[in-house]
């Protein structure tokens, strides 16, 4: 076994991870637990931070423990998070001032609605990427601010700390209140809405019309670079990443050329496509965002479609319908029938994201008949990843000129061979999984170990990437578009459900 150990911290929508990684990049021992979804209302997802924290170094420990390893012998320590979930924190306690606010929330779309004034959801795109929308953190601190008494005058006055989640987790392990470093890095900056695109810092006209102080604000930094060294349980280790979860599996998927793209399937869905040094502006729904950054080299832009279910339609399946009792059952159940029965299911609980960015549809079941069954319902649920997929493939193209090759995919859902074929079968192309599935965590491990030295550059970490499986597409062309054409009648009718004043 090599001898040199990278730990990564995956600090997710449902569970906190921690995976050590050899120098060959293969994992050696990982530890995962999950933490508490709290539902206020309806449309409001909130985490609480501290537990989320706590369970954290739990991970990190049993990780450690099952690897038989100790702390120092840890080379660097990278973290990758969820993505626009929303923390602020008393910098003196440590303590956070309200549940952290998670990217699924939608409490903010009044808000956005308003921000946006006559220019609409285009009025901050020039500069950060994105479309004005509920998802991206700017718009949660200043709900914060707004709506807990007395918190915006503690936060101009330098009291309140803002981050996603990399931020509240870098700043407890380097020490917290005692010197913890407050930094976040320019994958995650790029989410909140608050960070110009082409300076890397953050755009005071935004953070004005938001009403959001900067005093609050971690400081921008690269994807892969030292930013301290962590205390307590870990001591001594160098804390030497930070990546958006779908940064950290673009990197851990080796995509570093331009028009390669990778899908990551979990709670939602996140294909992005590198477009190189340059940012792509998108005209078809998609965002313009970072793909990393390498301390003291420029930054690798891409296009990313940010669909908002996919693996969270199969846990309603399970959970609210119970029609499964476990996740894997689904494939079990939707093989037992040829196709959907003429059935599509449009998961937009929490309204469409990419191509779309509609906060007014809701979830719709469109095509039913007395012949559809629970198996058809599964096919339907699987098909609604892959049809989602398809629509931004397509965007992507439009926007950028790039027909993919292929696409490279990771996360919980691959391991559903009934949903990779049909994926292939819509994009037509080869679907590609990797040996190390869980490229999440390898990439935040990968940017750690570049930046101390366990990897030398980008063209040995590429050495590493191994071919798991690959599907390759078996669909008629005339049936690909028919059964697309039907997916996209089936969104049209999820539009408008909510209506002004709901």
């Amino acid at each position: 076994m090599s001898d040199k150990f990278v730990a990564a911290i995956d600090q997710g929508t449902t569970s906190s991870r921690c995976i050590i990684f050899n120098q060959d990049g293969a994992p050696v021992a990982v530890d995962q637990r999950e933490h508490r979804q709290i539902f206020p209302k309806p449309g409001w997802v909130e985490h609480d931070a501290t537990e989320i924290w706590s369970k954290v170094q739990a991970v990190v420990a049993g990780a450690i423990a099952k690897a038989g390893l100790r702390a120092d012998q840890l080379s660097a320590l990278g973290i990758t998070n969820q993505r626009e979930t929303t923390v602020l924190w008393d910098r003196k306690t440590g303590k956070p001032v309200h549940n952290a606010i998670v990217w699924q929330d939608t409490r903010t779309a009044a808000l956005c609605t308003e921000l946006g004034g006559a220019d609409g959801q285009d009025r901050f795109r020039d500069r950060t990427g994105l479309p004005l929308a509920s998802y991206f953190a700017g718009p949660k601190v200043a709900w914060l601010l707004d709506n807990q008494p007395g918190l915006r005058e503690r936060a101009e006055a330098g009291e309140i700390a803002f981050g996603t989640i990399d931020s509240w987790l870098i700043w407890n392990l380097t020490g917290a209140t005692d010197g913890g470093v407050h930094v976040t890095d320019v994958t995650n900056a790029g989410r909140t809405m608050l960070m110009n695109l082409e300076t890397l810092q953050w755009d005071q006209s935004i953070l004005d019309a938001m009403n959001v102080p900067a005093a609050v604000l971690p400081e921008i930094r690269s994807s892969s670079e030292v930013y301290g060294t962590a205390h307590g349980q870990v001591a001594g280790v160098p804390v030497a990443s930070a990546l958006g979860d779908q940064h950290a599996a673009l990197f851990g998927q080796t995509c570093f050329g331009v028009g390669d793209a990778k899908n990551t399937y979990g709670t939602g869905s996140f294909l992005l496509l590198n477009t190189g040094q340059r940012p792509v502006p998108s005209e078809n729904g998609l965002l313009t965002t970072m793909a990393y950054q390498l301390d003291g080299e420029p930054p690798t832009y891409c296009l990313e479609g940010s669909i908002a279910i996919t693996g969270a339609l199969v846990q309603w399946f399970r959970d609210q319908l119970g029609i499964i009792g476990e996740a894997a059952e689904i494939e079990t159940l939707a093989a037992g029938v040829e196709d959907n029965g003429g059935a599509y299911i449009v998961p937009a609980f929490s309204g469409l994201f990419a191509p779309y960015w509609r906060s007014d549809a809701r979830g719709v079941v469109a095509g039913l008949t007395r012949y559809v069954t629970k198996g058809h319902l599964a096919r339907a649920v699987l098909e609604a990843t892959s049809w989602q997929t398809r629509e931004v493939v397509d965007a992507m193209y439009q926007d950028s000129g790039v027909h993919i090759t292929s696409l490279k995919v990771d996360g919980g859902m691959t391991a559903n061979n009934l949903l990779m074929q049909h994926q292939a079968d819509v994009l037509g192309v080869p679907v590609i999984r990797p040996v190390v599935a869980e490229t999440t965590c390898l990439g935040a491990a990968y940017a750690a170990g570049l930046a101390t030295g366990v990897w030398s550059d980008l063209d040995e970490l590429s050495s590493h990437w191994k071919q798991d499986a690959v599907w390759t597409p078996q669909m008629d062309e005339e049936k690909r578009e028919k059964e697309f054409h039907n997916w996209r009648k089936a969104v049209e009718r999820s539009f408008g459900w909510l209506e002004e004043g709901d």
